[in-house]
């Protein structure tokens, strides 16, 4: 999937007004799971994405010692996906929602279901509830 296309089925689904708020929900999404991740994971699904899309995972991973994987449920994930979007916590949730929606599309090799096995089962269930769940 190319950089525009996932953008825009972000902005779509989450009917968001203007491409920079898809940018933002993606970037933020991605950088808050790439905190929760191990790091050879989070190589993984960068090598899938658009260049720009996982760029927002490797700065992450070359930011801060990802070996050390944080351990947060699925309100802490919300929590932090809303700070970055600069946006209250229901609608960082839905735009989470959208996020993963898209990158389960734009990933191939069983890497989002690798990528959901190393969650806690409440951010699971997030990442499979979809942009109308």
């Amino acid at each position: 999937m190319k950089h525009d296309t996932f953008i825009g089925q972000v902005q779509e689904r989450a009917r968001l007004d203007s491409r920079g708020a898809a940018e933002a929900a993606t970037r933020a999404t991605l950088e808050t799971l790439t905190e929760r991740i191990p790091s050879d994971l989070a190589d993984d699904l960068a090598a899938q994405l658009p260049q720009e899309i996982g760029e927002h995972v490797r700065r992450v991973t070359t930011a801060v010692d990802t070996e050390d994987v944080q351990r947060f449920g699925q309100r802490e994930f919300i929590s932090r996906v809303s700070e970055r979007a600069h946006t209250d916590e229901p609608k960082s949730a839905h735009l989470a929602r959208v996020v993963f929606e898209v990158l389960d599309e734009a990933s191939t090799g069983g890497v989002m279901g690798k990528v959901r096995q190393s969650l806690p089962e409440d951010l699971r269930r997030l990442t499979t509830a979809g942009s109308t769940g």
